[in-house]
């Protein structure tokens, strides 16, 4: 099976990825790989023949991995994207396409015989482009899928037509990171159709939507770890067999993705509490860094916060906080103290302009934990 290889460097029009994606679907082309980087390799052989795509964890906390990903699976998850949100329509791309969020946009509007419309990521995600590119969707059915931190952006933008093309959207998929309360209620507060999904590379995208699994997946937790299974997983990981056989072992006749992140099932519906290395013990005290951003961000003059556990001699870890607003750092403090504990109010503050970012809009954790070491010496 062969791989095609496709570079998307800043400018790159994501429609053209359409051929070579409805080849891939059909069986009739070589399996698609959008990357960025101009310098990424592709070693290993595909499996099979019905591998579709290969696509690039974000590599917000280590080293990415190059997910593979049958036409099944990516079927399987669009047709499952449609029955969640009852229809199907035309969507706006916000994200970059060598990421499963983008990726999906393509996929699931082949599936529904719909062009999409890529918005200009030239220059950056910005409010001012976001506005324009709606504005040339033509279909009354119409969905987009962004990042909490794009959709704050485009709460915050004084411009009253952006709040309008928001309330357009038939709905809009929030994930890729932990939804605030407070971005929350304010979505809310304007009417906003969000529906708060969660997924990675390794389940084609979004795989739970407002806690509701997608048709035929199924979610357990073991060992404190949140297990996914259906028809949605990926076949593993190019030219690394090892770890796929660690990451999607069998279990009781079914094959599961072992995630990374800890999660509650209640009802059938899900919890997601944040990832297991989230949890940050503080002198033999369990601290949920969930909890402390969400709090943080529930401050007046607060935009954005981002809370990890950094190495500290005494206590095993201390708590730190990036936090993109105007506030005073011991207030940061006295805040999360009155709220959680002594225990979970950050020993480290730092107030930034805005926090550091990858490429697919999320928050760029292994930076920001270099500002904390930084800062720390």
């Amino acid at each position: 099976m062969e791989l095609f290889p496709v570079h998307t460097p800043p400018g790159f029009d994501p429609h053209s990825l359409l051929s070579p994606l409805a080849a891939a679907l059909a069986g009739e082309g070589p399996a698609v790989a959008p990357h960025s980087d101009e310098h990424q390799s592709f070693n290993g052989e595909l499996p099979n023949d019905e591998i579709a795509a290969v696509l690039s964890t974000s590599g917000s906390t280590g080293t990415p991995k190059q997910t593979m990903l049958s036409v099944d699976a990516l079927a399987a998850s669009a047709m499952g994207t449609a029955y969640a949100l009852k229809s199907e329509g035309q969507w706006l791309l916000t994200l970059p396409v060598q990421y499963v969020a983008g990726f999906q946009v393509l996929v699931r509007s082949l599936y529904a015989g719909t062009r999409p419309w890529a918005m200009d990521l030239t220059e950056g995600f910005s409010p001012e482009r976001f506005t324009e590119a709606a504005g040339e969707l033509t279909d009354k059915v119409r969905f987009t899928s962004l990042v909490p931190t794009q959709l704050h952006r485009l709460l915050e933008d004084p411009a009253p037509e952006t709040i309008k093309v928001l309330q357009r959207f038939n709905a809009i998929l929030l994930g890729g990171a932990a939804v605030t309360d407070a971005l929350r209620n304010k979505a809310r507060a304007h009417g906003l159709k969000i529906v708060r999904t969660y997924g990675m590379s390794e389940t084609c995208g979004g795989c739970v939507y407002d806690g509701v699994p997608l048709e035929g997946v199924q979610l357990t937790n073991e060992d404190g770890r949140l297990w996914i299974s259906g028809p949605v997983l990926a076949d593993g990981y190019l030219g690394q067999p090892d770890l796929t056989r660690e990451k999607f072992p069998f279990n009781s006749g079914r094959r599961w993705f072992r995630t990374d992140d800890d999660g509650t099932i209640d009802g059938g519906v899900l919890t997601v509490h944040g990832r297991v290395d989230d949890v940050i013990i503080t002198g033999g005290l369990k601290v949920s860094a969930v909890a402390v951003s969400s709090v943080i961000e529930g401050m007046p003059g607060v935009s954005e916060a981002l809370v990890l556990g950094v190495p500290h001699p005494e206590w095993g870890a201390q708590v730190a906080a990036a936090v993109v607003g105007s506030v005073n750092p011991d207030a940061v403090r006295r805040h999360a103290q009155e709220h959680l504990g002594a225990h979970a109010a950050p020993r480290i503050v730092l107030t930034l302009d805005k926090l550091p970012m990858l490429p697919n809009g999320k928050p760029d954790r292994l930076a920001v934990r270099a500002l904390f070491e930084q800062s720390t010496l």
